[in-house]
């Protein structure tokens, strides 16, 4: 089974799926997100965040292929770019920290431990460009697909919660807590990717 975790682009944004290259929950505040949605215009709201982040930070996802067929994908920026994130009762996401928006896995392809090496993959391009956590927005009370992450998903892959909450805790991923941390993630990447086809260099920052 080829596994293959590719920079998320305008070009391969319609391997997302439907329901999430029209969403905005994150991209846009509530006010604009409900305009956006009104005027019909929601895919178009999302693919102008996705080219103003690439433009002006650099890779903000990963779409994931198994033998060649898109089943996921995991969406990342820094707070400044996540307008939602300012609503949640547990904000603002640490200066230090890179938000992690939002993943999904298709069902049958959940529980092969792609969750994991998402995470993985998001924590090596991270480190490369300099930054030194993660942080989630969990849903602690999450019953099936969403915008927001399972918080146990969340902690079952090396997460803690730095501020908790009953529904909306959020989490963090320190990446530069010990060495060893980026040799598991390079190793896990080595054995989980095989010879995933190489990612072009980021552009420096």
């Amino acid at each position: 089974m080829g596994r293959r975790l590719v920079p998320l682009t305008l070009d391969n944004l319609q391997d997302l799926p439907r329901r999430c290259r029209s969403c905005v929950f994150w991209e846009l505040d509530p006010v604009s997100g409900e305009a956006a949605v009104k005027a019909g215009t929601p895919a178009q709201e999302k693919e102008a965040w996705i080219s103003a982040v690439l433009l002006e930070w650099g890779s903000c996802g990963r779409v994931v292929y198994v033998d060649e067929i898109p089943v996921g994908f995991v969406l990342y920026a820094p707070p400044a770019y996540v307008p939602r994130a300012a609503s949640f009762p547990t904000s603002p996401v640490s200066p230090d920290a890179v938000q992690l928006i939002t993943a999904w896995i298709m069902p049958g392809y959940q529980g092969q431990g792609l969750g994991r090496v998402m995470v993985q993959t998001v924590a090596k391009d991270l480190l490369r460009r300099g930054f030194r956590a993660i942080e989630a927005f969990g849903d602690a009370r999450w019953e099936g697909p969403a915008c927001l992450l399972p918080a146990d998903h969340l902690l079952a892959v090396g997460f803690k919660t730095v501020r908790p909450h009953p529904v909306h805790p959020r989490l963090r991923l320190e990446m530069r807590s010990t060495l060893s941390w980026k040799e598991d993630v390079e190793l896990a990447l080595d054995r989980l990717l095989g010879a995933a086809r190489k990612e072009p260099a980021l552009r420096p920052l």
